[in-house]
This record gives structure tokens, C-alpha cells and sequence, in this order.
């Protein structure tokens, strides 16, 4: 396991770093991917300007408690060299002084630490509205996304960037714009302070921060793609993750339990290289701060001591000198670590934004409209369709379904069946040629009013984890209690919901684990009924029913269909006869189309499966390959 993961490192950070034991490459960072982070950090930028105000003002709040700030060193040195060690007053003079100056100085540190206080809340606020606002609108752009990009992103995928990686752009507000802006004015009010009080100390400490601030810049180019490369890394973990809990049953059926386990250890014992890796390049850039601070500190006190020596300084001069030179420190490593800090938000924001760019399924075309107030006819007209270029799933399909029809799709695993549903959902749309409603494109109509007139029932159910109520009326937005009671009556699922604990208001697990597959099948077909669509689509909608069931729920689905353009599936044929088109694909072509009485008297494919599924009992070892 170890020696995998050493693998996976070395070859992680030979690409990242550009360094490998005895070879020395170039960074990781190319102009490329610098390209690529001004690209996202200009549309970070668009995205914050709602909030500019926002930020201006905290901003603002900011320079007022650094200019606060400026006023104790300068009431120290005050103290020490006209208060301590003016000999001219009595010692109860003096004490007086000292206590009305203390006295001051304790109001104006309470009025600085509440105005941080109050500027801390100001940016708590900030940081939760724009938080807020990023993860909505990512997860709107999540529901929008083409099918086959979702695919690709998986679920873990999209639930780290959800959760992991726009937490922590969260912060980038105040690591990548309030902290540098507040420590920048902190440092010129600073600087501004040192030059007043000695130039020559002044030039001395400045000079001590452009060398360490250079070694901090070059760090950052190669700690942040190891960052990038650690968010990917774990996105691929979690996806991975949901997908091993989503098909236990398979894992333990089949005894990979010690794989996963291994796969997973060897996955993370990868990041966690990479992790320390990252701070390593850290702790360099920790070890020259804590080095730069004593060193600067001493010689300011060496150099100050040479003045007040050469008489031309003070003690309070020193003091408030070690202090400005510390209030100098603290704001460049401020500027500095928030910089380092920044790296990891730059690699989530560069995910989120990535995704936030890309564009949605389908978005409606300039000028489309709502679908007719009837639909009556859908056709296809010579459509195509690849999933890869140059590799048709459908080839040249042209098909007039009259309002009301019933078409069941047959023919031999991928021959194209779900393709064609999925164009008729319009979860895709042709490669060449158009489906066509009353004449017009689909890509005409909005796709939301499209989606509105229809419903589908897969033979893969999917439920939501709520209750039994809520997944019923999942299509229909403004369903009433009677209209879910009426289409569990219609679907054959009143009784057994009636027979659980809570009846309607029963939790059923996510996917409806607590439920049976004949049972969550009849909920799926109760959804449809109640969503009372148009265009129906079944995907062998009683499949996973036993025999009594099945008879019982039959009637139920005629009456669904009766009135409805609907398509279906059909894996046991016996089910469509009783269709008014059959239409058998093979290999994406449209092998014949008629009814059941004509498709029998003529010889083809057609009859050669009802044959087949006839003669299934009496010859069990005959090849079947029709889903």
C-alpha cells in the first residue's frame, strides 16, 4: 500500500514541482495555468462587485484602526522622554501626567478593539452573503448541467465543491482583499511613523522585508498547485466513497471489501503526502518570519543604542521605534501568510468558477416560446445522434406520432431505445435532424414549458429520501392531499401505504431503501399520475411487480396512457401488443414500424422475438440478448 502511494507522490510531485531525486525541472506553474488563474480571479472579482460598498466600508474601518494604532508607540515614547524622564516637574507631577496619559490611552485602546470588533462582524456578515449567494448559485448551475458532464464530475465531485472548496473561497474576501488592504495602510502609516522618528532606523528595518517578502512569492507558485492537485484528489476520494456506500450490496456479494479498504488508504495516505509536502514549503517561508523578526528587533536596539550614544536619540525613541518596527512586521507577514493562505483558496475557486462557467443544458434559444396549448403530433425527421463523434447511436430516424398514441420501442440491447426516450425528454437533442412538436424544432420551445407537459416512470426508480407524500407529489408543485390519496389509489399503491406505520407520512429512506421494489415502482407510477403530463415515457414500468401486482396495476397504466402520447420501452413484449406503433431499433436503425397484427404477418425481427420469448421456457439454453 505504501509503496503505491510513494508511487503515486513521486509522480505527483515530479509534475507539480518539476523536481525529482537528482533531476531539477521547471515549476509546475506554467503561463498557461496563469492564464487560467486571472481568468477566474477577474470573474471573482465580477462576482464581488455587488459588494463593493461592503467592502470599502470595512475597508475604511480599517484604516481608522491603523491610524489608532499609530498612536501608542508615539504616547510610549512620550512617557519615557518627556513624562519618566523630565526632571524639571516633581515626581507628583510627573505621576499625574502618567495616569491621565495612561488614562487616554486606555479609552482609545477600548474604542480601537470594539471598532475591530464591529469591523470583524461587518466582514462575518460579508463573508456569509457571499457564501450563500456562490453555493446557490453553483448548485442552480449543478441542476443545469448536460447530462453527460454530470457523468463526468460524479457525485463526490460535486459534492466537494458544494461544500469543501466554497468554504473555503469563503475566506477569500478576507485573506485576498480586507487582509492585505488593512495590513498595506498599516504599513505606510508605519513607515510614515519610522521616518519621522529616524530615518536611518527607518531605511534599516525596510530593508530587512523585500528579501524575505521575494522568498514568500516564490514559494506561493509552487505551494499553489499542490493545492489544486489535493482538491482534485479528494473530490476523486469522496466520489469514489459515494459510490462504493451506493452499491454495497455488489461490494460485499463479491467480497471486495479488502480492495476497497486498500484502494481508499492508498488514495488518502496520497493526499496526505501531498499535504505535507505543501507544508513543507510552508515551514521554509515560517522559519525566515521567525528568524527576520529578532533579527530586525536587535538591530534596531544596536543601532539605537549608536545613536542615543552618538547623542542623537532617545531611549523613548528606541522603544517606540521596536514597537513601530514590530507593527511594520506584523502587516507584511500578514500580507504574506495571507498570500500562502490565499493558494488554497485560488485552487477551490478555480473549481468552483470552472464550473460556474460552463454552460447549462440546453439553455433556451433567443426568441423561444412556450409549447402549444395542445400537442398534436411529435415527430422525427431524419434525426441522428452520437453520444462520440463519428459514432452513431441513432442513424437517419424518421417517425410521425399522431396525439394519443401509444409507440413502444423493441429491438436488441443497444439498439438505441433509450436514446430515442432521452431525445423525446430532450435530454439531449439530435446530432442531425430535428424532433419536432406541431410542426416547430423543440429547440424552439422553452424547455422548462416543454418539461412541464411531461412525466416519466424508469424501470430504475429513484425516490427521494422524505415521505411517502412528498415523493408522490415530486412532479406537481401545488398538489393537494386528495389529489396524492387519488393517484395512489389509481397506481395500485393505497393499500401497502396505508399498511405502513405513518401511512403517507412515512419516511422512506434514501432511494426508498425501507421499501420494496414492486412498492417503490408503484410510487414512481403514482408520480406520474399525479403529475398528469402529456407525453409520457415508460421504461417497463411494472417490471419490478410480481404477477398478482402486475395484473392489478395493468389497468391502472391503460388508464394512464389512454389519453397521453406515450412511449415505452418494452422488454417482455407481451406487455404492447395492444400498442397503436411498434417501433423496433437495431444498431440505431429503424428496423421496421407497424402494429403488432401487421409486424406478425410480416417475417422480421419483430416476429423473430415474440417467437423467441415464447419459446423461452421449452428451450432454456437458447441465446436471448433482448433486453
Amino acid at each position: 500500500m505504501l509503496d503505491s502511494s510513494r508511487k503515486r507522490y513521486r509522480s505527483f510531485k515530479s509534475d507539480k514541482t518539476g523536481t525529482t531525486a537528482g533531476d531539477a525541472g521547471t515549476s509546475g506553474d506554467t503561463s498557461v495555468g496563469r492564464k487560467s488563474r486571472k481568468h477566474y480571479l477577474r470573474g471573482y472579482i465580477r462576482w464581488l462587485w455587488p459588494y463593493r460598498w461592503r467592502i470599502f466600508g470595512v475597508l475604511g474601518l480599517a484604516l481608522i484602526s491603523a491610524g489608532l494604532a499609530m498612536v501608542l508607540p508615539l504616547v510610549t515614547r512620550y512617557i519615557i522622554d518627556d513624562v519618566l524622564g523630565d526632571s524639571s516637574h516633581t515626581a507628583a507631577e510627573r505621576m499625574g501626567r502618567l495616569w491621565t496619559v495612561c488614562g487616554a490611552m486606555l479609552l482609545l485602546l477600548v474604542a480601537s478593539q470594539g471598532l475591530d470588533t464591529f469591523r470583524s462582524y461587518l466582514m462575518a456578515v460579508l463573508n456569509a452573503k457571499v457564501i450563500f449567494r456562490l453555493r446557490r448559485k453553483l448548485f442552480e448551475r449543478f441542476l443545469r448541467l448536460p447530462l453527460n458532464e454530470l457523468h463526468d464530475l460524479k457525485s463526490g465531485g460535486i459534492v466537494s465543491r458544494l461544500s469543501q472548496d466554497t468554504d473555503k473561497v469563503k475566506g477569500m474576501v478576507q485573506m485576498a482583499v480586507i487582509t492585505p488592504g488593512a495590513a498595506i495602510i498599516r504599513v505606510i502609516l508605519t513607515i510614515v511613523a519610522l521616518v519621522f522618528i529616524s530615518w536611518q532606523m527607518a531605511l534599516l528595518a525596510s530593508a530587512m522585508i523585500p528579501p524575505i517578502v521575494l522568498i514568500n512569492l516564490m514559494w506561493i507558485r509552487k505551494v499553489r498547485p499542490i493545492y489544486r492537485a489535493m482538491a482534485d484528489s479528494r473530490s476523486e476520494i469522496d466520489g469514489r466513497v459515494t459510490e462504493t456506500f451506493s452499491g454495497i450490496r455488489v461490494v460485499r456479494a463479491f467480497r471486495r471489501e479488502r480492495k476497497e479498504e486498500r484502494d481508499y488508504a492508498i488514495a488518502h495516505h496520497t493526499v496526505i503526502r501531498q499535504d505535507l509536502l505543501a507544508q513543507k514549503l510552508q515551514l521554509v517561508v515560517t522559519g525566515g518570519w521567525g528568524l527576520l523578526i529578532p533579527a530586525t528587533s536587535l538591530a534596531v536596539v544596536g543601532f539605537g543604542g549608536y545613536l542615543v550614544l552618538e547623542g542623537r536619540g532617545t531611549i523613548g525613541d528606541i522603544v517606540a521605534f521596536q514597537m513601530f518596527a514590530f507593527m511594520l512586521l506584523m502587516p507584511v507577514s500578514q500580507i504574506v501568510n495571507s498570500l500562502n493562505a490565499t493558494q488554497q483558496a485560488l485552487a477551490a475557486m478555480e473549481r468552483v468558477f470552472e464550473i460556474m462557467e460552463r454552460q447549462p443544458e440546453k439553455p433556451d434559444a433567443p426568441g423561444a416560446r412556450d409549447v402549444d396549448a395542445a400537442i398534436k403530433e411529435l415527430r422525427f425527421d431524419s434525426v441522428g445522434f452520437e453520444y462520440v463523434e463519428n459514432i452513431p447511436v441513432l442513424s437517419d430516424i424518421s417517425l410521425t406520432v399522431p396525439a394519443g398514441s401509444m409507440v413502444a420501442l423493441v429491438g436488441p440491447s443497444g439498439g438505441g431505445k433509450t436514446t430515442f426516450v432521452d431525445l423525446v425528454a430532450r435530454f439531449y437533442d439530435p446530432t442531425r435532424g430535428a424532433v419536432l412538436i406541431n410542426g416547430v424544432d423543440l429547440r424552439n420551445f422553452k424547455l422548462e414549458s416543454y418539461r412541464h407537459r411531461l412525466a416519466i416512470v424508469t424501470q430504475e426508480v429513484f425516490l427521494f429520501d422524505g415521505s411517502v407524500a412528498e415523493n408522490i407529489a415530486y412532479g406537481c408543485r401545488d398538489a393537494t392531499m386528495e389529489g396524492i390519496d387519488d393517484a395512489a389509489r389509481r397506481a395500485n399503491a393505497y393499500e401497502f401505504i396505508h399498511s405502513l406505520p405513518e401511512g403517507f407520512d412515512t419516511l422512506i429512506g434514501e432511494r426508498g431503501i425501507k421499501l420494496s421494489g414492486g412498492q417503490r415502482q408503484r410510487l414512481s407510477i403514482a408520480r406520474a399520475v399525479l403529475a398528469d403530463p402529456e407525453i409520457l415515457i415508460l421504461d417497463e414500468a411494472t417490471s419490478n411487480l410480481d404477477t398478482e401486482s402486475e395484473q392489478l396495476i395493468q389497468a391502472s397504466v391503460q388508464q394512464l396512457v389512454a389519453t397521453r402520447t406515450t412511449f415505452v420501452i418494452a422488454h417482455r413484449l407481451s406487455t404492447i401488443t395492444h400498442a397503436d406503433i411498434i417501433v423496433v431499433l437495431r444498431q440505431g436503425q429503424l428496423e421496421q414500424v407497424g402494429s403488432h397484427t401487421d409486424l406478425m404477418a410480416t417475417a422480421g425481427l419483430y416476429r423473430e422475438m415474440i417467437d423467441r420469448q415464447q419459446n423461452l421456457f421449452t428451450e432454456p439454453t437458447a441465446a436471448v440478448d433482448w433486453e
